[in-house]
């Protein structure tokens, strides 16, 4: 999956027990310092201290997402992770960790007037 390299954001692909499977290249970049692409194989629980790591064994068993947002070094950030499926059968779970403006428009729109 070349292209997801391009993305201006990182994405992490894990199975159902937590191993990592794919870190795109921001991924691999942003976690550098714990390892960059040697994190790949290695459980996605390991990398994270409670109540993170609760919270995400809690999604793998309930195959939930989990949407927030986050500051770090003064940089906001999008954090999106869903279910992933194969073949209709859970698979595990993405992440996708986007900077955001800190100011966002929102716009609600109508259900009627967006195309099906």
């Amino acid at each position: 999956m070349e292209w997801l390299d391009g993305i201006a954001g990182a994405i992490v692909v894990c199975d159902t027990q937590g191993i990592i499977l794919y870190l795109n290249r921001q991924a691999e970049i942003n976690f550098a310092g714990e390892g960059g692409a040697a994190l790949i194989g290695s459980n996605l629980l390991d990398c994270h201290p409670e109540p993170s790591r609760s919270k995400l064994r809690e999604l793998l068993a309930e195959q939930k997402t989990n949407v927030y947002t986050i500051e770090k070094r003064g940089i906001k950030k999008l954090i999106w992770q869903k279910p992933w499926y194969r073949d209709g059968v859970f698979a595990g779970l993405v992440e996708f960790s986007l900077e955001i403006p800190r100011e966002m428009p929102h716009f609600v729109r109508s259900a009627a007037a967006e195309p099906v």
